[in-house]
């Protein structure tokens, strides 16, 4: 007799009230013990609702889980007893320390008091928080956080790991310790399930469950879904800096491509099916395809072409003028420097990276430069106008889309609309016209009377960035515009970004997607509030080549620069 599976769905459906379709649809899964799976899938695809079923915190409709030989509805609360399950708000209390967290999460789970010291210095060793035990979870990084979430679920040694995107929001550093400890402990014989949106955290799975829609539309290892990609992966070299953002765009409206991005100074594309690289340019080199590719072909590829935003943008002049600056700019916080003399200038139509560690000074740098908080010591200026001396006239050339969005939960989309374009300074037919745009540009009709809150991740995104552009700014400010969102719908933003760029607009970005900062013009990293290494993508990856890494990605520069001056800083 065949052993049951360690986690068996069978005939799984979910569907809740007043939606159209089911959250899940007649699922069948099987992991086995000891697994490290990756579940993907665009946004609302249901793998939180996976997740939470798994667990037991809710019932299917139809059809059965078993986990570890428990049935869900009759058996929750012995599958909760052996499971380790961390959502993607964990609940750590942030006027508590460190160790306070811990001791309260052992209470929750019963865990003996003359058992817990040897355990929480283990707990501690493992995620590197020990130096940290009194600190106050509110004042952690956001890599420190997601360690402690960790630690906390991990204190009664559960057999079943689910993660629900611990890495999102994480820099590349944190997310790749993150990944490290993970593996450690399915070593150990943990079957671990972890939810993510990086496609290349899923690469490195024993398997991958990819849902859509509520159901499985692969479900295996990842290098068999590479197949389907094989021979279909091309890189085109030695364009202008200028020029390559242009030819992907003109790329991404010919018949023969599937998807295209930036990288760096090349451009790499995935052709349809059966189809050659657009003959008219070249030469093209074979490209390997990676499980992304894949990803996107399976979901049928990202909608391709003209940003209808960009189109409706008037064009600002192609004159290379500097249209952001910022002198020497600190920021200090008592005794703390979150920004420490840094200067940079962006000229018009270019994209500028700005990358760092969680807490390194970024979105300090931001709100200093939209004019929300007052520099100690430097200026910035934008067009032209120092928002110290003019900040009203600076301000009304930028849109913003904060890292934590600026939406009213409690408003509706509509009334988010409306606020945010009077607040730009759109009234009466004007501010009528630019709504009726931003519904239609980022499909947000069928939204218009949900409340924000309520929206889910990647809606909420469009609609952020719809009121941050909708009165037409010469500069756009993005703070992690993209974070928790699926390829699918980062491609959508950066088809906008991208066109806008080539409209003329001024854009500086934040990102922990480091395939998103090859699309950058310039890109500067920022550690401990200061520049410690500027240039080009492609000049960025040859800081770091080496013999034993020949063909470094952008997040292999990120990962090596920060190791390089960490050193430096602590000698």
């Amino acid at each position: 007799m065949t052993p049951e599976p360690f986690i068996s769905v069978k005939g799984l459906t979910k569907t809740f009230k007043g939606a159209a379709k089911p959250a899940l649809d007649h699922l069948e899964i099987q992991i086995e013990k000891g697994q490290m799976v990756g579940l993907v899938g665009p946004d609302g695809s249901g793998k939180t609702t996976l997740l939470r079923l798994l667990i037991g915190l809710m019932d299917p409709d139809r059809g059965s889980i078993s986990v570890m030989g428990f049935d869900s509805r009759r058996q929750a609360e012995k599958i909760q007893a052996a499971t380790g399950y961390m959502p993607q708000k964990f609940g750590l209390y942030e006027d508590l320390t460190v160790l306070e967290n811990m001791n309260l999460y052992a209470d929750l789970r019963n865990s003996p008091k003359n058992e817990r010291e040897v355990r929480f210095a283990q707990l501690l060793a493992f995620t590197d928080l020990g130096r940290f035990r009194g600190r106050l979870a509110g004042k952690l990084s956001g890599g420190m956080k997601q360690k402690l979430g960790l630690a906390c679920v991990l204190i009664a040694t559960p057999d079943l790991l689910l993660l629900d995107e611990p890495s999102v929001g994480v820099d590349p550093v944190s997310r790749r310790e993150l990944w490290k400890m993970v593996t450690k402990l399915t070593g150990d014989g943990l079957t671990v399930v972890w939810g993510t949106s990086y496609l290349d955290e899923a690469e490195k799975c024993s398997t991958v469950i990819l849902l859509h829609q509520g159901r499985a539309l692969y479900v295996g290892p990842p290098d068999q879904a590479l197949d389907r990609v094989n021979n279909r992966s091309f890189a085109l070299s030695g364009l202008n800096q200028s020029d390559r953002r242009q030819t992907l765009m003109d790329l991404l409206k010919d018949g023969l491509v599937m998807d295209g991005l930036i990288q760096g100074g090349d451009i790499k594309i995935v052709t349809k099916e059966n189809e050659p690289p657009p003959p008219q340019l070249g030469p093209w080199v074979n490209k390997k395809p990676s499980f992304e590719d894949a990803f996107v072909d399976i979901l049928g590829g990202p909608t391709l072409g003209e940003s209808a935003l960009a189109a409706k943008m008037a064009d600002k002049p192609k004159d290379g003028a500097i249209v952001v600056e910022a002198i020497h700019l600190t920021k200090r916080f008592g005794d703390f420097t979150a920004v420490d003399d840094y200067s940079f200038q962006i000229k018009r139509g270019h994209i500028f990276g700005l990358l760092g560690p969680n807490g390194a000074g970024k979105s300090t740098t931001f709100k200093m430069m939209c004019g929300l908080i007052r520099p100690t010591l430097g200026e910035a200026k934008i067009a032209g106008h120092s928002l110290a001396l003019n900040p009203t006239k600076a301000r009304s050339h930028v849109g913003y889309m904060a890292q934590k969005f600026s939406l009213y939960d409690q408003l509706s989309v509509l009334q988010n609309l409306t606020f945010f374009s009077g607040a730009y300074g759109l009234f009466g037919a004007r501010q009528k016209e630019q709504i009726e745009l931003m519904e239609e540009v980022f499909d947000l009709c069928p939204f218009l009377s949900l409340d924000a809150g309520l929206l889910p991740l990647g809606i909420k995104q469009r609609l952020a960035l719809a009121c941050a552009v909708m009165h037409q700014p010469d500069v756009l400010f993005l703070d992690e515009p993209t974070s928790g969102v699926d390829p699918l719908t980062r491609r959508e933003f950066w088809l906008h970004i991208n066109h806008l760029a080539i409209k003329g607009v001024t854009v500086m970005i934040t990102t922990h997607f480091m395939e998103e900062a090859e699309n950058c013009d310039l890109i500067t990293l920022i550690y401990r509030g200061r520049d410690v290494a500027s240039g080009t993508p492609d000049e960025l990856k040859n800081l770091v080549k080496s013999p034993n890494l020949p063909n470094p990605t952008m997040e292999d520069a990120f990962i090596e620069l920060i190791a390089q001056n960490n050193l430096h800083l602590v000698a």
